[in-house]
């Protein structure tokens, strides 16, 4: 596998002289201008963290369709420049690049842009941890490697650290979060600075530049093609044949697949619309179709199973002067499972300036508490048949008793690392810890109803409860997918996104979750080649 693996890299750069940069892509357009019917090797749906990696790679051999239902990243300011980091979560228009849901009282977001979460996140860069390659069947540790460094080097940057960030680099370690392992994309007990996808002009970086290694004559990109089913033919097992998609205008495309034998389509909707796909298809738990009048293609009871939401719980920290903005840069990743990372100067919570009793984000910090893993799930079910709606979905935050063991310690380690002497000039000397959990009680993190002090940390933990969006599963491996990400009792079908995540990996999953579509687009194209080779070297004899 591995020299096949060199084979289709070299391959594929040798197609890199006629690739075009972004955002000039000839092969990106509005699905209004897409053809009623089409026909592909590879149909790939989602346009986000894994979808454009798996296009991109899949393309250097064979036509790609890559359907997005957003619009492009591309001149958009709130996307691109970072001091209008967060902007998107006010655009309630059906052309956000973020799409609104509530889950359990806590406000969350799902991209609806080219590019995914890469497009609307903080831009947090830090590989997982070798937990994940176990858990999501990735085998070849150089083809690992070689798929972490395939996007580094496009969209990821060593971050300018200023003042803020280094005291509390030096806070958290003098509070016992150490070593400093310094800056680093690897996952390290202890503290260190991880890369951003924010370059040194304060540009966002995101997975639709990857889409510059593309062969420009091997894929199709359109943009607001919303897919609403896949098709299947065959009874005993379902095989894919094509996708149904609809434009702007409400019209009606179909695509292909070609027919050759390893053809496939590919879902990469993420992990709230992989599954929501699937069931709108036919496939999925037979009681909750029937009720929607769904034909069953496959009766599969895990899908939309034992989804997850890894919490976050931030601490606002006010300071007595101005602090410089800076979003994510610095982790803390402990023993015993809290990431604390932080950002300053920044209206993080997108909170009124009333809300802050007095202070102001400008002069101060928000210190963020994330659980790993978690064990706390829930499950995702139909809302409607819409696709362009959210699905329904649970996350059950701390339902499981070691979730808030882990967020209490990581609310001490971050109240432990603010009473540092590293970090004495960015907190008022007059504010004691319960003034500090206090003035947080009464900040918007959520819709849940609680009272403003501050009672326990357990306590606190469920009442400030916030979504980090690494939200995960719906479409586990051994469940719903076998070891090579193909869906389960169906041919021609595989689904590679964070819908297949059991834990969520390192402090944040983007880094992995791109390196999982550009390694599974290089499994796919060196078996594929390596198949036909053998077909075509087979003695006429044989045949």
């Amino acid at each position: 596998m591995t020299i096949l693996c060199a084979l289709v890299t070299a391959l594929f750069l040798l197609d890199f002289v006629s690739a075009e940069l972004p955002p000039n892509y000839s092969f990106m357009h509005n699905a209004t201008e897409a053809p009623s019917f089409s026909f592909y090797d590879y149909i790939i749906i989602g346009g986000g963290t894994a979808g454009i990696p798996l296009a991109a790679t899949l393309s250097a051999n064979y036509s790609v369709l890559l359907l997005e239902r957003g619009k492009s990243p591309y001149n958009d300011p709130n996307i691109t420049i970072v001091s209008n980091f967060g902007r998107y979560f006010f655009d309630t228009s059906p052309d956000s690049p973020s799409q609104t849901f509530i889950v359990e009282g806590v406000v969350n977001a799902r991209p609806r842009v080219l590019g995914g979460g890469t497009s609307i996140n903080a831009g947090f860069h830090s590989r997982g941890e070798e937990q994940y390659n176990v858990e999501a069947k990735l085998t070849d540790a150089d083809l690992i490697l070689e798929s972490y460094e395939w996007a580094e080097k496009v969209m990821v940057f060593e971050p300018f650290v200023q003042s803020w960030q280094t005291a509390l680099r030096a806070a958290l370690v003098e509070a016992g979060v150490d070593p400093d392992n310094g800056f680093t994309y690897d996952h390290l007990i202890g503290t260190k600075v991880g890369g951003t996808l924010f370059d040194l002009n304060g540009t966002r970086h995101t997975a639709a530049d990857l889409l510059q290694d593309a062969n420009p004559e091997g894929i199709d990109l359109y943009l607001h093609a919303v897919v609403h089913k896949i098709l299947f033919t065959g009874t005993s097992t379902p095989k894919a044949y094509g996708v149904v998609f609809e434009d702007s205008l409400g019209i009606k495309h179909t695509a292909f697949l070609k027919g050759c034998k390893d053809d496939e389509i590919i879902v990469s909707a993420g992990a709230l619309g992989s599954p929501q796909l699937l069931m709108l298809s036919g496939i999925g738990p037979k009681d909750q179709l029937e009720a929607f009048n769904i034909t069953v293609v496959l009766d599969q009871p895990y899908v939309g199973k034992d989804m997850a939401d890894n919490s976050q719980n931030v601490i606002f920290v006010p300071a007595p002067n101005t602090t410089e903005q800076s979003i994510l840069q610095v982790v803390g990743i402990t023993s015993f499972g809290s990431y604390i990372e932080a950002g300053s100067g920044f209206n993080f919570i997108f909170a009124n300036l009333s809300d802050y009793q007095g202070y102001t984000y400008e002069k101060g910090g928000f210190i963020i508490e994330k659980i790993n893993g978690p064990l706390s799930k829930g499950e995702l079910t139909l809302a409607n048949l819409d696709p362009a709606d959210n699905p329904s979905v649970s996350f059950n935050y701390f339902s499981e008793p070691e979730d808030l063991e882990k967020c209490v310690k990581g609310l001490q380690t971050v109240l432990d690392a603010i009473n540092t002497e590293a970090f004495s000039n960015y907190k008022l000397s007059n504010m004691t810890n319960q003034d500090i959990l206090d003035l947080n009680m009464k900040l918007p993190y959520n819709l849940i109803p609680h009272g403003n002090t501050s009672i326990s940390l357990e306590q606190h933990c469920r009442d400030t409860v916030r979504s980090m969006w690494h939200y995960h599963g719906g479409c586990h491996i051994g469940q719903v997918i076998d070891d090579d990400y193909k869906v389960i009792g169906v041919d021609n079908l595989r689904v590679i996104d964070g819908s297949t995540i059991l834990n969520s990996p390192g402090t944040n999953p983007a880094a992995s979750v791109l390196m999982l579509g550009r390694y599974m687009g290089v499994t796919i194209l060196s078996q594929r080649l390596a198949a036909e080779q053998t077909v075509e070297n087979k003695p006429y004899a044989d045949s």
